[in-house]
């Protein structure tokens, strides 16, 4: 403790130290809590002690040694230096005086605790020998915790050096706590008494400022000036702990030496928060809780009943004993239940507990974990479900309880609750699971890949003879769910009735999931309504993220995106991504992320598609996705294409996926995208195999719609790429049928029919499809087309409208960071396109060039291919381009200047 804080009180006691080693003996009696710095005071003093020519002799009292007769006074004299024969005397007084307590004591002084006159008289003399020889200060800390034959043994010391080289200095919390004795010191006129309280904020200031250099501003609220506290503070700064261990110790050295009571009221103080209900919590009068408060107030651990700080509290409670803990924290929600408190704070004490076996236990924290779920808290719902769970002991609740857990833990990471499908498995085989939360389970099981079991579960409940109203409201949603998501499943499930239906339990949120789940199927089975477009959105405009709503968002968010507006679902989707950022729920982040993947796609952002679905993948792990993985996967792959980064977007190729994914829409989302990725990467007829799988399992299940997957035009290209131009032609015009008025679908038909007619036909239809992707908002899909209709102006000869239109189509395909459509477009600086010379030499691409350069050395397809590190239909490919290009049939006609082009 710095003295400049201390600096009167340290000066008063120098004065007295001075005057004693003068020969005029002095008693200090200071009075002051531990906050106040009474004990750093006085050893203070004691390090003093040698600059004024004196000895000191130190002792402090003890609660757990007040019963050991003489025990203080021993630890004075023994410390003291005498010879060993002065040493052997003072030990066989000690021990005399141990052994020979008068059966009775005058003056009220109970049995037991009275000291032969003549032995305290001896004892005394030593001290008094041993001062002749050097001056002494003798100090005695805690005064009123030393056993009583000792005080009367000081008491008797401080009557005698009046003119003795001797000083005592004694410190006890108040005056009351020595009672009488106190009072008789203080009659002696050579006694003085200093009183310490606690540092004012100045004090504080200056003492925190001149050790760190700056005085954090609130450290005297956090103390109330308790010097102890400030001290602890100090040094967790020079540490860089905050308030970290000293200020706990601290804090727990403020109640060990607080009087009899004291720490237990400050323990129940930590655990309820507040003082009110201490007394009753204890089982002790109100009076007793006051006065400990009282000195926890006065030690400037408590303002207004209440810790100063949450960190002393917390110290207070690490420093319990853990069944006092557990018992505080039971009786503590006991106590709360039956005052009526709110079920968040009764749970909240039964958590701490780790106890609910009363039987009103289980419904608070059921209650809890709902009103948790309801306002984002969903680590606090799982903790009250978790309890609740280990302590139900009806296996039907437990059921129950172990559903709600399972969707709580869903908003954080879908993989969690996998733990305990098998419990709920087992408890719907014995009937204690309700039929609604059969739906549940059965969901859940699929998006983990066990469709087995799925179906057993669905099964089940085709069983059942009756379904209670929950049930058949769940399952009227999970008719729709399946039906969008899972259509193979839907034969499992139960087929409802209209009286059922009609008198099932209704609400706002079931018919919204009911209405936005039907919609999507609209969208995936009859294509871009208007309708369906105008439902979704007013299915947006009345939802929020609440408990149960993420499911009719999702659907309500796919099906905008499907009926081709995705510009109108951008922003939604944006919205819905910031709020579940808000509420703290990565799960609906991630959901929502794949989401805005998808319509990132459509609306020809490639780029920050690739970002969302990354972001959905990092958000939750790729094995926690189940089933569901082939949605952002899926975006993952056509980003990839798109851009034409084969190699860093390979791994989601390659990555094992659940089987039981290509029995559910994401399959199909995976499968187009690996089949346009292989089909960016040359791979054809690896292409041809995925896109096929996935156009059958489309028509299998009726979810044929061309804004979903046009899975035909990928196909198509596989099939030109492969030479079987007549049936790619049939293909697109399947699709172009079938494109239910999207100009999206239509424009992208058309690009592809264009690679299929005869070149004077291709102008006419690249300039239809990339007037129809104008207006369409997927700017990737219109660089495409213009990319096309610049080569075939090009092959026509109109050379500057290539020229002209080249450069709006490399802009897109930049701004779209499509560097496959990039390399593909000539460089226009090279003065390449000739203005208006109709005989201009047309300029090949960069990766035109190199091929046709290398085969123009003579150099074979699948040698060009080892060494530009490129499958060999990727050079078939080019070599087509640079035949019709140059207007040559064969290798052999291709112009010696590419040679040196290369070189």
């Amino acid at each position: 403790m710095a003295e400049d804080v201390q600096r009167h009180e340290m000066a008063t006691l120098r004065e007295l130290l001075d005057e004693a080693v003068a020969g005029r003996g002095r008693v200090a009696m200071v009075t002051g809590t531990i906050a106040t710095g009474k004990s750093a005071l006085l050893y203070g003093l004691a390090e003093h002690t040698f600059d004024h020519g004196a000895l000191p002799l130190t002792a402090t009292g003890s609660r757990a040694e007040s019963a050991l007769p003489l025990g203080v006074l021993s630890q004075l004299v023994l410390g003291a230096p005498m010879t060993e024969r002065n040493r052997a005397t003072a030990i066989g007084l000690l021990r005399q005086g141990a052994r020979g307590h008068l059966p009775a004591g005058p003056a009220g002084v109970p049995a037991g605790e009275q000291v032969d006159v003549l032995v305290v008289d001896a004892l005394c003399t030593v001290l008094l020998e041993l001062s002749e020889r050097c001056p002494l200060l003798i100090v005695v800390d805690d005064l009123h915790h030393a056993d009583r034959a000792s005080q009367q043994c000081l008491s008797h010391l401080a009557r005698r050096i009046a003119y003795a080289k001797v000083m005592l200095a004694f410190s006890v919390p108040d005056p009351q706590a020595l009672g009488s004795l106190h009072a008789e010191m203080l009659r002696q006129p050579h006694c003085r008494a200093v009183r310490l309280g606690h540092l004012s904020p100045g004090e504080v200031t200056r003492l925190a400022s001149g050790d760190t250099g700056a005085a954090p501003a609130r450290w005297h609220a956090l103390t109330g000036g308790n010097r102890l506290l400030v001290d602890a503070l100090l040094e967790d700064h020079r540490a860089g702990d905050g308030r970290g261990e000293r200020y706990a110790e601290a804090v727990l050295a403020c109640l060990h030496r607080a009087g009899d009571g004291t720490p237990r009221v400050a323990r129940a103080l930590a655990v309820l928060g507040e003082a009110g209900p201490v007394s009753r919590l204890l089982g002790q009068n109100d009076t007793a809780t006051a006065k400990a408060i009282q000195e926890l107030t006065r030690a400037g651990l408590l303002d207004g009943g209440r810790f100063r700080d949450e960190a002393a509290r917390s110290a207070v409670l690490a420093g319990m004993d853990d069944q006092e803990r557990v018992d505080l924290y039971r009786r503590a929600a006991e106590l709360a239940y039956r005052d009526g408190a709110p079920a968040p704070v009764v749970a909240g004490y039964l958590l701490r507990a780790g106890h609910a076996s009363e039987p009103w236990a289980l419904p608070i924290l059921e209650e809890a974990a709902a009103r948790a779920l309801r306002h984002d808290g969903v680590e606090s719902a799982i903790e009250y479900l978790m309890l609740a769970l280990r302590s139900c002991p009806d296996d039907r609740r437990r059921a129950r309880i172990a559903t709600t857990l399972v969707r709580a833990k869903w908003r954080i990471d879908p993989g969690t609750p996998a733990g305990h499908l098998a419990d709920l498995t087992e408890a719907l085989r014995q009937g204690h699971l309700t039929g609604g939360d059969a739906v549940v389970l059965a969901k859940a099981l699929l998006w983990h890949g066990h469709a087995e079991d799925a179906r057993d579960v669905l099964g089940h409940l085709r069983k059942l003879d009756e379904l209670d109203r929950d049930a058949v409201a769940e399952l009227a949603v999970a008719h729709a769910w399946f039906r969008s998501s899972c259509p193979s499943f839907l034969q499992h499930l139960p087929e409802l009735t209209d009286e059922q239906t009609g008198g099932a339990a209704h609400s706002l949120s079931a018919d919204r999931r009911t209405e936005s789940a039907d919609a999507l199927v609209r969208a995936l089975t009859q294509g871009p309504l208007p309708e369906t477009a105008a439902t979704a959105e007013r299915i947006l405009r009345g939802s929020r993220l609440d408990e149960m709503s993420m499911d009719t968002v999702e659907s309500a968010l796919l099906a905008l995106t499907y009926t081709g507006r995705a510009d109108l679902a951008a922003p939604w989707c944006d919205s819905f991504i910031a709020e579940a950022a808000s509420r703290r729920a990565p799960s609906r982040q991630a959901r929502l992320s794949a989401i805005r993947a998808e319509i990132g796609l459509r609306r020809g952002d490639p780029a920050a598609a690739a970002a969302d679905a990354r972001r959905a993948l990092e958000l939750i792990p790729p094995d926690s996705w189940g089933v569901a993985v082939g949605g952002p996967l899926g975006s993952l792959l056509l980003a990839g294409a798109a851009m034409g980064r084969h190699e860093e977007f390979l791994p989601p190729v390659t990555r094992p996926v659940p089987e039981a994914m290509l029995e559910t829409r994401f399959g199909l989302q995976y499968l187009y995208g690996k089949g346009r990725f292989h089909l960016a990467a040359g791979q054809a007829r690896q292409a041809l195999r995925d896109l096929r799988l996935c156009g059958e399992l489309m028509g299998a299940w009726e979810l044929d719609s061309a804004e979903f997957i046009a899975w035909r035009l990928d196909a198509a290209q596989a099939l030109i790429a492969l030479d079987e131009t007549e049936e790619a032609r049939l293909l697109v015009e399947e699709q172009l049928a079938r494109s239910g008025g999207s100009r999206r679908v239509q424009g992208m038909a058309l690009r592809v029919l264009a690679a299929t007619a005869e070149k004077r036909h291709r102008v006419m239809l690249l300039r239809q499809s990339a007037e129809l992707l104008q207006d369409g908002g997927d700017k990737y899909e219109l660089a495409r087309s213009l990319t096309g209709l610049t080569e075939a102006y090009h092959e026509v000869g109109e050379f500057r409208r290539a020229a002209v239109l080249s450069r709006r189509a490399r802009a897109l395909a930049q701004e779209c960071q499509a560097g496959v459509l990039s390399r593909a477009l000539p460089d226009g600086g090279d003065g390449a396109w000739a203005g208006e010379d109709p005989g201009a030499r047309p300029v090949l691409s960069d990766a035109e060039r190199r091929v046709a350069a290398l085969a123009a050395d003579g150099y074979s397809n699948r040698e060009i291919a080892a060494k530009l590190f490129i499958t060999v239909s990727t050079v078939e490919q080019h070599l087509t381009r640079v035949y019709r290009k140059l207007s040559v049939t064969r290798r052999a006609d291709l112009p010696e200047s590419l040679t040196g082009e290369r070189r």
